[in-house]
């Protein structure tokens, strides 16, 4: 391991870093913004390998590869919607123009860790340094996008989410979470300038960087799925969003009525029964609770109402196990979740891929962090094939045009950053 100080790195280091990261086949950003988010944040991690080795793409396979991979590294990877059909008997058929595996993780030749005053280079360390200090920064470029456009169309989206309230009204889901893309086609844009804008742009605590072959995600998330920091399992589902103010009275204006609305509130706390029905099935007898909820966390564009619910882990329980018992994260299904997403493959155009998905580490002490993958672009390389997804959760009291207006709010930052002005 080599240790630098961060006073004896350039002030722009972190982005050669990423630049030089982003050459290798597999390399995993983890960007936490010097937020402060109860429980802590993402860590400042980046992971590089060449052409991994066998890699798991099931949790069958994933929980057999963790017991087999040596434990000197930490594991880095993704878990896309789509595992939703191994965890449960369900299908997905819809759209697909981004096609990750289903899952992937891999573990790192090299990585680098922050710390507060200075950076650990980890595994293959010879070089990396001048490697990175010799990384030239490309000339910002604006990402050439032609017009978006919705996979759904709005008057069809207004249409699901009437239906939607006719299916609440029926009894077969409590709340839904319908999410819509728009893409574009023969897009090129250099994925790391683009992110770094969008970080920019949106500052979050759980944002990250990840590419995988010719496939990148480009992730401003401000929700964490999960954390394992032992004894402690965390989940932290966002339910309730509303733009900031312009001015500091309006901004506590706003504040004060996403606080005190009771649509937002009531489906904040259907999720939360849902992730304390979860974790119990890998939790202690007795151990779930709710530290806080309604907890109401200011971002740069939005307010996001924000619940805490803690358990601690069974013992014996390991990543997998969480993830059968909790995934896909109910923030971006709806209750009951399996009718509800059982609703979504019949309302929905686009496959969700990597976004209602999750990025994360684990630590070789079992520690592990994982985000939802929300507020992301997600970009194909060899295709030119550019998508973001933005969603909201549905219940009886939902007006449709409110709703539409809160997926574009949610995608305000990814516009901002791809030039484009209106979709």
């Amino acid at each position: 391991m080599l240790s630098v100080p961060l006073t004896d790195l350039p002030s722009d280091f972190r982005t050669r870093a990423l630049h030089w990261g982003s050459g290798f086949t597999h390399c995993a950003y983890f960007e936490p913004n010097d937020l402060a988010y109860p429980a802590g944040a993402f860590d400042r991690l980046l992971a590089v390998a060449t052409e991994a080795t066998a890699t798991p793409s099931t949790l069958t396979e994933l929980r057999e590869w963790l017991r087999l991979t040596p434990v000197a590294a930490p594991v880095c990877g993704f878990v896309t919607y789509d595992v939703k059909n191994e965890v449960e008997a369900l299908t997905s058929n819809n759209f697909a123009g981004l096609d990750w595996p289903h899952l992937h993780f891999f573990q790192p030749e090299t990585w680098l860790h922050w710390r507060a005053d200075y950076v650990e280079i980890h595994g293959n360390a010879t070089g990396v340094l001048e490697a990175i200090l010799a990384t030239p920064i490309p000339s910002p470029a604006p990402a050439q996008v032609p017009a978006l456009r919705p996979r759904m169309p709005k008057q069809e989206y207004l249409k699901a989410v009437a239906a939607i309230r006719e299916d609440i009204l029926n009894g077969e889901v409590y709340e839904l979470n319908l999410c819509q893309e728009f893409y574009a086609e023969q897009v090129l844009l250099h994925p790391v300038t683009v992110f770094l804008q969008l970080n920019e742009a949106s500052p979050t605590p759980f944002a990250g960087f990840y590419r995988w072959h010719d496939h990148y995600l480009l992730c401003a998330s401000p929700e964490r799925f999960l954390a394992h920091h032992p004894p402690a399992l965390i989940s932290q589902p966002i339910k309730g969003t509303i733009r900031r103010g312009a001015t500091p009275i309006e901004d506590e204006q706003q504040r004060l009525t996403l606080l005190h609305d009771e649509k937002e509130r009531a489906e904040n706390l259907m999720i939360v029964d849902l992730v304390r029905n979860d974790l119990a099935r890998v939790a202690k007898t007795g151990t779930v609770h709710v530290p806080e909820l309604f907890g109401l966390y200011s971002f740069r564009h939005v307010w996001q109402m924000i619940s805490t619910v803690q358990a601690e882990l069974q013992t014996g329980a390991d990543l997998v196990d969480v993830l059968l018992a909790t995934f896909p994260m109910g923030s971006m299904t709806g209750a009951p979740k399996i009718r509800a997403m059982q609703l979504i493959e019949h309302y929905e155009y686009s496959r969700r891929g990597l976004y209602s998905g999750s990025i994360g580490y684990v630590w070789p002490t079992g520690e592990f962090e994982f985000n939802v993958v929300i507020r992301s672009l997600q970009y194909r390389a060899d295709t030119g094939y550019l998508s973001f997804q933005v969603g909201s959760a549905i219940t009886y009291d939902s007006v449709p045009e409110r709703e539409y207006e809160e997926c574009l709010l949610k995608a305000q930052a990814m516009l901002e950053v791809l030039g484009v002005t209106k979709v």
